[in-house]
């Protein structure tokens, strides 16, 4: 919020926060360091904000690395959509669906309609053909209402998570520091 608010990210704000909470012993240990008394001048002191600075700066950028590595796999998933769909009009409101699905991967047809500026009948029609690509997948908000969500990017948001958790960045080498959701697959 800071960054964005600063205009030091004003379209994306890498998710520092879950790479901290990761790391979060080293996060208390270097802000400890940090709080020195005394001559702020000192090796001591310097030393102190040093490895803060150094430490905050490792942290930005594993988070900035997943956020892209997230991103690329959000346009993977987009390209495998529409590879799946065929000929998609430009401008169409599935063209846009797809295009604003990673913002809002679950929607409802009134509230696809809002995102996309199109009609709820036009929507409409979008959702069926993005379901019958297996895009979008049914499923119930309270006792009637039809939603829809799209399950590949939520499951590449939930591997995002599980990555943002794993103090080396691979689920593969390192378990989760923290509580995650579990995958799907």
């Amino acid at each position: 919020m800071v960054l964005r608010r600063r205009g030091l990210a004003p379209v994306l704000v890498p998710p520092v926060s879950l790479v901290l909470a990761t790391w979060a012993q080293d996060y208390v240990r270097g802000l400890t360091a940090t709080r020195f008394r005394g001559d702020s001048e000192s090796q001591e002191a310097v030393e102190g904000l040093n490895s803060w600075v150094a430490f905050f700066a490792a942290a930005m950028t594993r988070a900035v690395a997943d956020a892209e590595t997230y991103e690329e796999r959000v346009s993977d998933v987009q390209a495998r959509w529409r590879q799946r769909l065929g000929r998609v009009r430009a401008d169409s409101a599935v063209d846009r669906l797809i295009n604003a699905l990673p913002g809002a991967p679950i929607i409802t047809v009134q509230s696809g309609a809002a995102l996309i500026g199109r009609t709820e009948q036009a929507t409409n029609e979008a959702v069926r053909r993005l379901q019958d690509a297996s895009v979008l997948k049914q499923t119930t908000v309270g006792r009637r209402n039809r939603a829809f969500e799209a399950v590949d990017l939520i499951d590449a948001f939930t591997d995002l998570e599980r990555q943002l958790a794993s103090p080396d960045a691979d689920r593969l080498r390192s378990a989760p520091a923290r509580r995650v959701p579990h995958g799907r697959r």
